[in-house]
């Protein structure tokens, strides 16, 4: 667990997503280059959380008996909250954390007091992966507030099949073909304010070697998604829809 100060400058990061987002744009040119370099190695598929809508599906049509669809949450992007409404039912009549109020059907969401701040509690949601079964209740919930849990395929799981029944299913065409080496597809804004942490990391990190490399692996996640996203604008544009929108 982080000291407190790393908590609370990973809640201050939420400040910088804006100024994040102009920086990887213009690293965009370059990076739809070298994002070529990617071409000819294995893919795998994955989940873009920008489209998914957590319509269930992917609980129900993975060919494993529990799906390698789990929930992930951006620590970077969550606000820490008291009523977390991915971790609680909506409703508030006598709230507390007893199964019954809770959103997620198998438990898999846990839940730590973190720390007490002018009367505001905070609270650490991280997921027991074995137990969540990609229901995507949690991420719908989320979405209300901050938006931190999103669904990703875990490929330690995934069998990679040649026609994902999942996304032959999902009705918002969320699933795509990545390379191995990305993995993931992250949120817009988790890509900004990943960015942005590793951006500060950077110009903290002076001879700390470990703030450096840690500054280092958050920006190439960013750049890394930004790059990917581009390269599907060809795609985007002629369906009509902007990946920026």
């Amino acid at each position: 667990m982080a000291d407190g100060a790393s908590r609370k400058d990973r809640r201050g990061f939420l400040s910088d997503a804006l100024r994040t987002s102009s920086v990887i744009a213009l690293a965009g040119a370059g990076g739809f280059l070298a994002g070529r370099r990617t071409e000819g190695e294995p893919l795998v598929w994955q989940l873009d959380p920008d489209k998914c809508i957590g319509c269930g599906n992917c609980a129900t049509y993975c060919v494993l008996d529990v799906s390698a669809v789990k929930c992930v949450n951006c620590f970077d992007m969550c606000g820490f909250c008291d009523i977390c409404t991915g971790y609680f039912e909506m409703s508030y009549l006598a709230l507390d954390t007893a199964a019954e109020n809770q959103l997620c059907p198998t438990g898999a969401i846990v839940r730590k007091f973190i720390e007490e701040k002018s009367g505001q509690r905070f609270y650490e949601y991280t997921i027991d992966l074995p137990l969540c079964i990609g229901c995507g209740k949690c991420v719908k919930g989320c979405a209300l507030m901050n938006g931190s849990l999103y669904l990703q395929v875990e490929h330690d799981r995934c069998l990679n099949c040649n026609e994902c029944a999942i996304a032959t299913a999902c009705p918002t065409q969320a699933f795509h073909r990545i390379p191995a080496s990305q993995a993931e597809i992250l949120k817009r804004r988790a890509e900004a304010v990943l960015g942005a942490r590793g951006r500060r990391l950077l110009r903290e990190a002076g001879d700390d070697e470990a703030k450096r490399r840690k500054g280092d692996e958050l920006l190439s996640r960013a750049l890394r998604n930004r790059r990917w996203r581009q390269q599907q604008q060809p795609t985007a544009s002629a369906e009509g829809t902007s990946p920026d929108a």
